[in-house]
């Protein structure tokens, strides 16, 4: 009984958390989402979100957070695999991950140098012959800086999972004559599946929002939901349309979380 009620004592803390920082600000959300631009309750924003503008942004959001998610996947499971075969894995792993925690707005100024027109990249191309090119301001700077952003954390779940991942199953697998490739496609894939769900799940969700790079990097070229709600609150101050943009974007993101959460396996 004295465990129970000590139990009880220490999730307080996290009930609160959840209440104030999670269920409230959703609701409020909510709340605002039902009052037109003149504070006047109406469901105009909803109707208005089922039109072509806002469903071609809903279609470009999810397009771009795909395309962030599959690059950063194609780059992440190899360097993954290669880091679970080092000596000194940890370490290099480490050095993979300190580059998230530097602040979002620094590394994105820090591609506008490398992009710029007098930049690293296009001496380098000068270098080689090709010429300057266009390179900020485009989609491929805005793919290219959002996968150098996520990759961490696509690369971390997947290192887990193949870490964790049983070396007799491959030995097993070498002995009945499989080969490389269906060993790996056989085997190592799905059992470290809930690895790449979990990393798919942790970079598109937030790629799903993005609009900080859509405006430094892009040049607001990239218009995705993200994008849609800042300019709803900060500069057109619609909040009711920019509360219901991240309604549908909380409702996206609770699907994409159930679409990609690992299920238990039957024992």
């Amino acid at each position: 009984m004295g465990n129970k009620a000590k139990f009880n004592l220490y999730s307080i803390p996290y009930f609160l958390w959840i209440v104030f920082f999670v269920i409230a600000p959703i609701l409020l959300v909510l709340y605002y989402s039902l009052f037109d631009i003149d504070g006047n309750f109406s469901l105009v924003n909803y109707k208005n979100f089922f039109t072509p503008v806002y469903l071609m942004m809903t279609l470009n959001s999810f397009w771009y957070a795909f395309l962030i998610t599959f690059f950063s996947l194609l780059f992440a499971y190899p360097t993954a695999y290669l880091l679970t075969k080092t000596k000194h894995k940890q370490l290099w792993l480490l050095l993979i991950i300190v580059p998230s925690w530097i602040n979002l707005l620094l590394k994105a100024y820090a591609f506008l140098g490398i992009f710029g027109t007098y930049g690293a990249a296009n001496k380098f191309l000068e270098t080689i012959g090709i010429g300057s090119k266009q390179i900020l301001f485009t989609d491929f700077s805005f793919i290219f800086v959002s996968v150098y952003i996520f990759i961490p954390f696509m690369i971390l779940p997947i290192f887990n999972a193949l870490n964790k991942l049983n070396p007799t199953f491959m030995d097993a697998a070498n002995d009945l004559g499989a080969s490389t490739w269906t060993t790996f496609r056989r085997v190592i894939f799905p059992l470290t599946l809930d690895g790449v769900k979990s990393g798919c799940q942790v970079v598109f969700i937030p790629a799903l929002s993005l609009f900080m790079l859509t405006r430094l990097i892009s040049g607001n070229r990239v218009i995705t939901l993200g994008t849609a709600i800042e300019q709803h609150f900060l500069v057109i101050q619609d909040w009711g349309m920019g509360s219901t943009i991240a309604v549908f974007l909380i409702i996206f993101m609770f699907l994409i979380m159930a679409l990609t959460g690992a299920r238990k396996r039957g024992v």
